[in-house]
């Protein structure tokens, strides 16, 4: 690794920009948006990728190899990350710094803990919580039911015991009893809030319009009321400030924030991405899962709260999630099937086309796998090739930035050759809530139709009570299939997508329907990724991945 202070130095940012955490990492002060402006040749590339296998298709991995690639092309460039979560780290899908020759450094800082952005969100968000039940404890002045608080706890471990719990037991000093539960950190408002948020002031006036709950008379109660969003805000002064690190071959990376995409909006902070749009030529950012997921709520939420818009899109692909999506039992995806990859297209194909009415041209890359075969790789970009599609096989894992110099040639020339294009959003923010849904389902999800439950249609009268309707929808679905059913995997057709509930995120800016069996606290597997975690005498972690 380079020193963090060199790292800083080769995009232009003296060492008084930083605040240093040790050699290696550092926060980014916020007055470098006054000393730097948007550069007019800044290039953002947007990564996302067809419906992934559980175990993920290596899209960050990707993206800090396209960054690297660009590299090496003589670019200036600057990849912006989502902070890795402690519930994937020890759950499932483990770490979130990339892997091999194209990682984040130093990855174990940065999986477990990093500069305490996520503890501060935690804190802030569980402060928040406790001046709640303390205001109804202490008198009651806003005359608060208990019964329709809907601010629930946050925790940034995966623990499906804490999903529905009650408190306040013990008697009358110990508070009211009632039911309520805890969240993981990443589904928090308050994360949302950090991510979309371009200054202090803006901040703190968002904080304050976190809706909290209902009187007795079912008038809204804000965080404004409690009159706490600035003691909220104060414990977020650090986190807000975007983290500045490097990749395993000395190019910066921002890596700021982390909404899952899932159950939030997917991407790292506007911020992060601001300021690397005002100090490189090319900036690499991700958005979580398939586009159906993070990539539409970037086109939709974070790029017109953000004011920038991708000039190319790239989409990852994996030999394994096509065959995957062709119905291949996820212990036999190792086993050589051409024939399958090319049936599992199908899938790819839709993601392809949901980039098309944004209108941003698109390169698909092909991340290779050790267990690809030449077979396989030939048969798909043949298909591929046959209907039209850009698709670059790519190699970061092994290769670093020289598996990734293909695709950044691929996308400079897609660069050069498409002038800019005016930001398009899949709907008007002013159309009925259940418009936006059944756009978003219809035209991305490819659904027939919606079912609200009872509690859904009564959420739907609330938000038009508190005035609510033009917020943008940030659906919150399974990312293993196009559906809300993760069992539905490739193409499904002719489903109906079933909306449960809309959270209210008055705060952050947007609406939240859930739809099927999607949790906002994961559970951990039966073979944890914790199992492999291990911490040696000189202190040395292994097994973080």
């Amino acid at each position: 690794m380079k020193p963090i202070l060199e790292i800083a130095r080769s995009i232009g940012l003296p060492d008084e920009d930083l605040e240093l955490f040790g050699n290696y990492k550092a926060k980014i002060k916020l007055d470098v948006r006054d000393k730097f402006k948007r550069r007019p040749d800044a290039n953002l590339i947007l990564i996302s990728a067809m419906t992934p296998t559980p175990a993920g298709e290596g899209k960050t991995t990707v993206s800090i190899g396209l960054a690297q690639g660009l590299a090496r092309l003589g670019k200036k460039t600057i990849v912006t990350l989502r902070e890795p979560s402690l519930g994937p780290v020890f759950g499932r899908k483990g770490g979130a710094t990339g892997g091999g020759k194209s990682s984040l450094l130093p990855s174990d800082e940065i999986n477990l803990h990093f500069t305490g952005d996520f503890a501060a969100v935690e804190s802030a968000h569980n402060l928040l919580a406790a001046l709640i039940d303390n205001a109804i404890y202490h008198g009651n002045s806003l005359d608060i039911d208990p019964r329709k608080i809907m601010w629930r706890r946050v925790l940034d471990i995966n623990d499906r015991s804490l999903r529905h719990i009650v408190i306040g037991l013990g008697g009358t000093v110990n508070g009211i009893p009632r039911e309520t539960g805890f969240d993981i950190v990443p589904s928090s408002e308050i994360m949302a809030i950090l991510c979309l948020s371009r200054s202090y002031s803006e901040l703190k006036e968002k904080i304050g319009r976190i809706l909290v709950g209902f009187t007795y008379e079912d008038d809204p109660v804000y965080v404004k009321d409690l009159k706490v969003e600035g003691a909220v805000t104060a414990l977020l002064k650090y986190a807000f400030l975007p983290n500045l690190v490097q990749t395993s071959e000395g190019v910066p990376a921002i890596v700021h924030g982390g909404p899952f995409a899932n159950i939030a909006q997917g991407t790292n902070s506007i911020l992060a991405t601001d300021i690397a749009l005002r100090l490189a030529e090319y900036v690499v950012t991700e958005a979580g899962f398939g586009f159906d997921l993070g990539a539409e709520k970037f086109f939709d939420i974070v790029a017109p709260y953000g004011g920038f818009f991708p000039r190319i899109c790239v989409l990852v692909a994996t030999i394994r999630a096509l065959k995957y999506h062709a119905g291949v039992p996820l212990e036999e995806l190792t086993c050589p099937a051409p024939r399958m990859a090319v049936l599992g297209m199908a899938n790819l194909r839709k993601h392809y086309e949901n980039i098309g009415q944004f209108r941003v041209p698109c390169v698909v890359a092909l991340n290779r796998f050790p267990t690809d075969t030449e077979e396989e790789l030939a048969a798909v970009m043949e298909t591929a090739e046959g209907e039209g599609m850009e698709m670059v096989v790519c190699d970061c894992y092994a290769r670093g930035g020289e598996g990734g110099v293909s695709l950044a040639e691929k996308i400079v020339q897609l660069v050069e050759e498409n002038p800019p294009i005016v930001a398009k959003k899949l709907y008007d923010w002013h159309l009925p809530v259940e418009d936006k849904i059944f756009t978003i389902a219809s035209r991305i999800y490819g659904a027939t139709a919606i079912d609200y439950h009872r509690q859904a249609k009564r959420d739907l009268a609330l938000i038009k009570k508190c005035g609510l309707e033009k917020l943008p929808v940030c659906i919150a679905k399974t990312q293993q299939s196009l559906s809300d059913n993760p069992e539905l995997l490739g193409l499904p057709r002719d489903f109906i997508v079933s909306v449960r509930e809309i959270k209210i995120a008055s705060g952050a800016g947007f609406l939240i329907p859930i739809t099927g069996e999607i949790m906002r606290m994961p559970g951990l597997p039966s073979q944890p990724a914790a199992l492999n975690i291990d911490i040696d005498e000189a202190g040395n972690i292994k097994g973080v991945k």
